[in-house]
């Protein structure tokens, strides 16, 4: 087995087949919102599943997008709007999930007076590229 460059904040065990993420990279994004990557192609190298933790503050929102990747989203505290297919609205809270499959037309905001934390998960792993952003 080769060894593998990651980030410095990473450390693999190549005998126990191991990785121990020390800490999330920060994707910095406009509007404010924190994106930090647990696991993907940013902070782990790994192309096939991306894990981040995220808090879109109040009255943000993202353009249009259409990701090349399926994308689960966990809703941990506050409430999100989703638009899928530029015509359905979906509102999510605190407990709620959503799996939107890939090639599918979405904005995700919080048009909501507090912030809103959730956890995404996205499978191949999140890339600008795969992002699909209009």
């Amino acid at each position: 087995m080769g060894v593998v460059n990651y980030p410095t904040k990473c450390y693999q065990n190549l005998m126990k087949k191991y990785i121990i993420q020390q800490s999330p990279v920060r994707i910095p994004v406009p509007g404010n919102k924190l994106i930090e990557e647990f696991i993907g192609k940013a902070s782990t190298g790994n192309e096939e599943v991306s894990v981040a933790h995220m808090i879109a503050p109040p009255s943000w929102d993202e353009p249009v997008q259409i990701p090349q990747f399926d994308e689960i989203t966990i809703i941990i505290r506050g409430k999100m709007r989703i638009l899928i297919d530029n015509n359905e609205r979906i509102d999510l809270q605190a407990g709620n999930s959503i799996t939107i499959s890939r090639n599918v037309p979405v904005q995700y905001s919080n048009p909501f007076e507090e912030e809103c934390e959730y956890w995404a998960i996205c499978l191949p792993a999140f890339s600008v590229d795969r992002a699909g952003r209009q």
